[in-house]
């Protein structure tokens, strides 16, 4: 049992926070060594019990969330448990019918496929705490995200922990033939080779200019506090904080403010007169503004007058001559948006209430300002390459994340929301702007740099209030992520469907195969 509490505990340490990356070069060894040769079904169990203790570790700021109980932190983490099960079961099933080395060598693939379906499971798609994010601070090692995605360096950190894994089986707890040693050496070349490569082409990309038209872009960290942001009796407090915020950015003459997700206290195309401010704050700044805010339109379905709720990003133009523009959200919250497979699913036998029915958006809106386009993601959009790549893919030349993660309280979620947007910018090779509530709010470079960010006097950038401007470049960039998307992940899920299939087809067990 020491085996996966082992990697549930390194695996822990390397998100924020402690954000303690290099532990993931290691990380996943105790757990390939525990499970090497054992039944599948043990398997499972072992690596069942490390996602266990992996996913809550890392998730525990969902107890700041109003009304998520112990009940949904147990169902959410069993859930998320099951992968890292998966990933046991068809790693010691390979390794009972082929030996070490060959089951080693799937492992990578194996990972990286059970992340992706992870990270695309329709409503209960998870792309949290990947293997990649945990290197989001070392910049040389994560450009290859700009070819394969964040699962190309899940990949590499992965192989490395099989080579690992081969000397320890290999060299230390078996008698190798000259057999077994050359196929555990060739794997730890190979690891070696992948990160010399993967080192020297991310050198490469960091040491080169970033060339791109300039544009001067203020993002205003209004720090509501999420027990005042709906309440009708903070709402001119609130109008008033973001209006003098706007006006102190507006000094250093930027060409887009951005405010965060659902800034304002109420509906803007619902309030005429909160409109009329708004738009006011957006003159007076003579610049273009960009904010959140709850979309509603009204629908009529059989003679009965109905409201559609969404949440949307309005982009606000100073002077008027070009007509206000939004963007609806496209990938809703689900249980804190919508309910997903309402009427279907029983949610209240497990105490999970209606939070209402927002209208996804359908457009991948790309917004121009003073000559140069952009899109943007609202709150935890950001978390889904895919869905962010669309944007580039339709000429956005930077990013923009508008989120509200006051939910969360003083917690690791804003850091590691922060970890994520950083492979957004690698992928597509642009900036991202980061524009939050309570903050994070920041500038990230194409390269994943974290350029600045919005903080008082003593360092702190979460919960507290104040505003950044920078220059960034605006880029037209077309990675081959950007272009082709998660076709890496894919190729892992063909090369582990191949593995299994040959292992269900092969007969003999080899319980003892140092191979």
């Amino acid at each position: 049992m020491s085996a996966p509490l082992s990697t549930a505990a390194l695996l822990a340490l390397c998100f924020p926070a402690p954000d303690l990356g290099w532990l993931a070069w290691i990380s996943l060894v105790p757990l390939l060594v525990g499970i090497s040769r054992k039944k599948p079904h043990y398997g499972f169990f072992l690596s069942f019990i490390c996602g266990l203790v992996f996913f809550p570790g890392i998730g525990n700021w969902l107890f700041q969330v109003r009304g998520y109980r112990l009940l949904h932190h147990a169902i959410w983490g069993t859930y998320l448990a099951i992968y890292f099960g998966l990933f046991g079961l068809a790693f010691s099933f390979i390794s009972r019918r082929w030996g070490v080395v060959p089951s080693l060598v799937a492992s990578p693939f194996l990972w990286v496929s059970l992340e992706y379906i992870r990270s695309n499971m329709g409503f209960m798609a998870f792309p949290w705490g990947l293997l990649s994010h945990s290197q989001h601070q070392c910049p040389r090692i994560i450009q290859v995200a700009s070819l394969a995605g964040n699962y190309g360096v899940s990949f590499l950190v992965a192989w490395v922990n099989a080579a690992l894994a081969a000397v320890i089986l290999i060299y230390f707890r078996s008698s190798p033939t000259k057999y077994s040693a050359r196929h555990a050496a060739i794997l730890v070349v190979i690891g070696g080779a992948l990160i010399t490569s993967s080192f020297w082409y991310g050198h490469w990309i960091v040491s080169k200019q970033i060339v791109g038209n300039e544009i001067k872009v203020s993002v205003v960290q209004g720090n509501i506090g999420q027990e005042k942001k709906w309440e009708s009796k903070y709402a001119n407090s609130i109008m008033q904080t973001y209006a003098d915020l706007t006006q102190e950015a507006s000094r250093d003459r930027p060409d887009l403010i951005v405010w965060p997700e659902a800034a304002t206290p109420r509906a803007i195309t619902m309030d005429v007169r909160l409109y009329r401010q708004v738009r006011d704050i957006a003159a007076k700044a003579g610049t273009c503004l960009l904010l959140g805010s709850t979309h509603q339109d009204k629908i009529r379905i059989k003679d009965q007058v109905r409201f559609k709720y969404a949440n949307s990003a309005f982009l606000i133009s100073h002077d008027r001559k070009d007509g206000d523009k939004k963007y609806d959200k496209i990938r809703l919250l689900p249980f804190g948006e919508y309910l997903p497979m309402k009427g279907v699913i029983p949610w209240s036998y497990v105490r999970i209430p209606d939070p209402g029915s927002y209208t996804s958006g359908q457009e991948f809106t790309v917004f121009e300002c003073s000559h140069h386009r952009f899109g943007v993601t609202i709150c935890w959009e950001t978390i889904f390459p895919d869905l962010v790549r669309g944007f580039v893919n339709r000429g956005a030349q930077f990013l923009v994340n508008i989120t509200n993660e006051a939910w969360f309280g003083k917690s690791a979620a804003p850091y590691q929301f922060l970890s994520m947007n950083v492979f957004r910018a690698v992928e597509n090779r642009v900036y991202v702007v980061r524009c939050a509530n309570t903050g994070i709010s920041c500038f990230i470079d194409p390269c994943g740099r974290v350029v600045d960010r919005v903080k008082d006097q003593a360092g702190q950038d979460i919960f507290v209030q104040g505003i950044l401007t920078k220059t960034i470049q605006a880029i037209d960039s077309k990675t081959i992520y950007t272009q082709f998307g998660d076709w890496f992940a894919w190729l892992c899920i063909l090369a582990s469907a191949v593995a299994v299939i040959l292992t269900c087809l092969n007969r003999s067990t080899r319980h003892h195969s140092t191979l």
